[in-house]
């Protein structure tokens, strides 16, 4: 035990993280991720999505904790403020056996995320554990007036990631177009040979990718069209890695509900299946901005919701 009340932490350097869906679609119009609708909504212009910046934490995290966090690592993380393409983004960990801090920051000093990281088979309690245990009850949806704690949807048709293949209207590219700007690049991302499990790995930020490659937004009754955001994410493996070109299937769980005075929000927990193996999961807490649905004020007073 060190008698040094500072805490140790290993950092990589500043990196360039690259925005990648500016012609990303969803309910029939441009994300938040393109620049005029950023600028419609009063930003300083299109952010990067906040998975991306887990790529910076691999090398420290592997520097870790080995093999084991390809195959039972798990990053959970509470976004804190956008970044946009041309800011330097840097990751930092806090060294720990089991659960480590994380956090990054861009070259000012402004925090971009914080949250741990940890292996399992015994994970202890992450970030998006505490933050759920402690949300407060819901009383003024409007947004989400028809969203419903336990609500499942069971995808029919399995999910693949392919090195070419375009990952659809959420995500216009493909894996190899993301590992030409890849922050950390990896040689076990394309390389069988060179991999440890003989098959190429699917990097932790394209996991993300994975579960929303045939996401069915109408089947969550979340009003729209309106502009949505991730607020807090996870990432576990459980009987990792995730490997390009191979078939899964995805189950999704509306798992908690929450807001605040600017967003209304619906955390999502998708497990993904490898036949009958469950091998990972992920939970997105998706926040839609009240301001972005025309009706909101309307629909609010209709429904004796408190708008203040």
């Amino acid at each position: 035990m060190t008698p040094f009340t500072q805490k140790s932490f290993i950092c990589g350097d500043f990196r360039y993280p690259r925005q990648m869906l500016g012609e990303q679609v969803y309910e029939g119009h441009l994300s938040v991720h393109d620049d005029g609708m950023a600028k419609d909504l009063g930003l300083n212009g299109a952010p990067i999505e906040g998975p991306t910046h887990f790529s910076q934490f691999v090398p420290l995290l592997y520097e870790v904790f080995g093999d084991a966090w390809f195959e039972r690592g798990c990053i959970s993380a509470h976004y804190q403020n956008m970044v946009v393409e041309g800011e330097e983004v840097r990751a930092f960990v806090s060294p720990s056996e089991q659960i480590c801090d994380v956090w990054a920051e861009k070259r000012d000093g402004t925090p971009v995320l914080k949250g741990t990281a940890s292996i399992g088979p015994k994970y202890p309690d992450s970030e998006i554990d505490n933050r759920l245990a402690n949300l407060r009850p819901v009383e003024n949806l409007v947004i989400h007036a028809d969203v419903k704690v336990g609500q499942k949807i069971v995808e029919k048709e399995p999910v693949i990631m392919q090195l070419d293949q375009i990952m659809g209207d959420m995500y216009p590219f493909s894996l190899k177009q993301k590992l030409q700007c890849i922050t950390e690049d990896c040689a076990w991302y394309s390389d069988s040979d060179a991999s440890p499990w003989g098959r190429a790995v699917i990097p932790v930020e394209m996991i993300s990718v994975l579960t929303h490659y045939t996401s069915r937004r109408n089947e969550i009754p979340v009003k729209g069209p309106a502009v949505g955001l991730f607020a807090d994410q996870e990432i576990k493996l459980i009987k990792g890695p995730l490997f390009v070109n191979q078939p899964y299937r995805l189950e999704r769980e509306v798992i908690a509900l929450s807001e605040s005075r600017r967003v209304e929000s619906h955390w999502l927990r998708t497990s993904i299946f490898d036949g009958s193996d469950l091998v990972a999961e992920c939970i997105l807490n998706s926040a839609v901005l009240k301001n972005s649905y025309a009706p909101y004020e309307s629909e609010a007073r209709a429904l004796g919701k408190n708008i203040e």
